[in-house]
């Protein structure tokens, strides 16, 4: 079986080495190599639909005729003349100039970065979504560097993999490029665990959907996944309406929309500015509305702020002298509900501060929890962020919410719910999610898919138990160490590669356990009930008795802290004497590097 994620590694790093080599900064590299990825998604799916147009392809005079780009257009892919083609590209001569090339302007071709350029000038042509969108930039790649590229990505295992592989790459890298592109205009990627959440919960079918601040468009990627899963078609079902100020993010949102087979409108630049324009005049028309707009942006001209409207709740604060909104955040929020039509949902990621800010911003939610509409809340913790390591809230509106829950909101406080990735970033799994997922299933009486989501972990797990896949996980790791030390210099590499599959499976086979057991301890077959530090469902009364804060925190308590077994008293004797140790220590080389500070001083 193929290794998609050590796929995505090797591919990485081995672009990443590239980079390193050469004199380019990751934001110089970074829009070529994604564009390349892209090109090449763009030529593994003309294959594939060239493949389906041939198989009925009518002949004349025995010659079968050649498809063309209205072939394509009618099976909504993209046609690709050959010099934009991949394969081409990869196997062109170490010597550009001896094949004579030329541009589709008839320019002579010196270079295969001039190739690589007049590729992405090809594919613009076919495609109205991505014309002025792809980098022309490949000249100033040394051409050695760019074969190198367009050979690592010819990898042959992402034809193998098949399915939408090459969109799950492009989104590793856009998340590994994320960490070092990021600007004062804030990061153009949220991960991925986040926008997850956002989608679970809205649980988009069908209609409008609107991000007005779309960074590279992951809420229209995970929501055309979330549609397609279900057996529909997205680009039939939603239309995908998007605002970005950064034109480079907006650059990358149409490339990463194409690569997963998506239309959408994207609006860049001055007039996508959300603050003062509602570029596709949404509002009180969306179904959805998904967004990550910058946290806590100050100096908005409240006057033009004010004229531009979307403002149900009138304006947070505003600075006397200066006329303009110190604090921008509950502009999104209002903005938000603003867009929403009737029966629309809204989901977006908001800084923890907002949840119970002062003075205007506090007026303005008592207004937004009176009608009712505020549906689900959800504290996340630390280090989510690629570039950041503050924590979040999650918010969710429902206009058309079920009479029974209708003056009530679900608080989650997931702060201490997360899996750790590495010392700098948590996330959450799969299964994390879908057990989130659940908590707002019983919130809404909807038992019936609290029911399927036991039916798989059944499927998965069968009969294991935490305990069960602990024991056979031990086992293993023991029997691994035994076989691996038993056997023959040359085979080791090769036990030990196999032995680490059987035992990664074996883990996670553990971590599924683990995470059925959360859930089934707190929720059982399928009963909601409030969990001490997790969850609460409060009524409109309760968060005006705590003065419309929609702090998770301030509904959910404490969760009793399990004894560990160890004693308070005797550990603290414990530090005690290992500072006294450590102070001794101290004392003895402060000692000697004054005698050596003496010494040198009498020379």
């Amino acid at each position: 079986m193929i290794n998609i994620r050590k796929l995505e590694s090797e591919l990485w790093e081995s672009a990443d080495l590239l980079r390193q080599g050469s004199k380019l900064t990751s934001s110089q590299y970074c829009m070529p190599v994604l564009a390349l990825l892209f090109l090449r998604y763009a030529y593994s799916r003309y294959k594939m639909v060239e493949a389906e147009i041939l198989e009925n392809r009518p002949s004349r005079g025995g010659r079968v005729m050649p498809v063309e780009a209205s072939d394509f257009a009618a099976k909504s892919a993209l046609f690709l003349p050959k010099e934009a083609q991949f394969d081409y590209l990869v196997n062109l001569p170490d010597n550009i100039i001896s094949a004579g090339l030329k541009t589709k302007d008839g320019q002579d071709i010196n270079s295969l970065g001039e190739a690589v350029n007049n590729a992405m000038q090809l594919v613009e042509d076919q495609s109205e979504q991505l014309t002025g969108v792809l980098p022309k930039t490949y000249t100033s790649f040394a051409d050695d560097l760019l074969r190198e590229l367009l050979r690592i990505f010819n990898n042959k295992t992402i034809d193998e993999v098949g399915g939408d592989v090459i969109g799950r790459i492009y989104e590793y890298f856009l998340s590994k490029f994320a960490k070092a592109v990021a600007s004062d205009d804030g990061v153009f990627f949220t991960p991925k665990s986040l926008v997850k959440m956002l989608v679970n919960v809205l649980e988009p079918k069908q209609g409008v959907m609107l991000d007005p601040a779309c960074g590279s468009g992951g809420m229209f990627v995970q929501t055309g996944d979330f549609v397609n899963q279900a057996g529909l078609s997205a680009n039939t079902q939603m239309t995908f309406f998007g605002q970005e100020k950064v034109e480079y993010n907006a650059q990358l949102c149409l490339m990463n929309m194409a690569v997963h087979g998506l239309n959408g409108r994207i609006i860049s630049g001055d007039e996508a500015n959300s603050f003062y324009h509602d570029a596709h005049n949404l509002a009180g028309k969306c179904d959805y509305v998904m967004a990550n707009p910058p946290f806590n942006v100050d100096k908005v001209k409240a006057e033009s702020a004010s004229a531009a409207g979307r403002l149900p709740f009138g304006l947070p604060g505003v600075n006397a002298k200066t006329k303009e909104i110190g604090n921008a955040n509950y502009l999104w929020i209002s903005y938000f509900y603003a867009y929403l039509n009737e029966h629309g949902r809204a989901g977006f990621v908001m800084a923890s501060s907002a949840t119970d800010s002062a003075n205007k911003d506090r007026d303005i939610r008592e207004k937004l929890v009176r009608t009712g509409d505020v549906d689900v809340m959800v504290s996340v913790g630390n280090n989510f962020f690629y570039t950041l390591s503050l924590p979040c809230s999650l918010w969710f509106f429902d206009r058309n919410k079920n009479a029974d829950i209708r003056d009530k909101v679900l608080f989650i406080d997931a702060r201490n719910y997360y899996t750790v990735v590495d010392r700098t970033l948590n996330e959450w799994t799969e299964w994390q999610l879908r057990n989130l997922q659940a908590i707002v299933h019983l919130y809404r009486g909807e038992k019936g898919k609290y029911q399927q989501l036991l039916a798989d972990y059944k499927a998965v797990l069968g009969d294991t138990t935490v305990a069960s896949a602990q024991k056979a996980l031990d086992e293993q790791k023991a029997a691994a160490k035994e076989a691996i030390a038993n056997a023959q210099r040359k085979e080791k590499k090769r036990i030990e590669a196999e032995q680490k599959v059987i035992i990664d499976e074996l883990e996670d086979t553990l971590e599924t356990a683990r995470q059925h057991e959360w859930l089934t301890e707190k929720f059982g077959d399928g009963e909601y009930q409030d969990v001490l530090g997790l969850c609460k469902i409060a009524t409109i009364q309760e968060i005006e008795e705590k003065n419309y804060s929609l702090t998770p925190g301030a509904y959910v308590g404490v969760a009793e802290v399990e004894d560990d077994g160890v004693d308070f008293h005797e550990r603290m004797n414990e530090i005690h004497a290992e500072l006294a140790s450590l102070n001794k220590e101290a004392n003895v080389l402060m000692s000697e590097i004054m005698k050596e500070w003496e010494t040198l001083n009498t020379k």
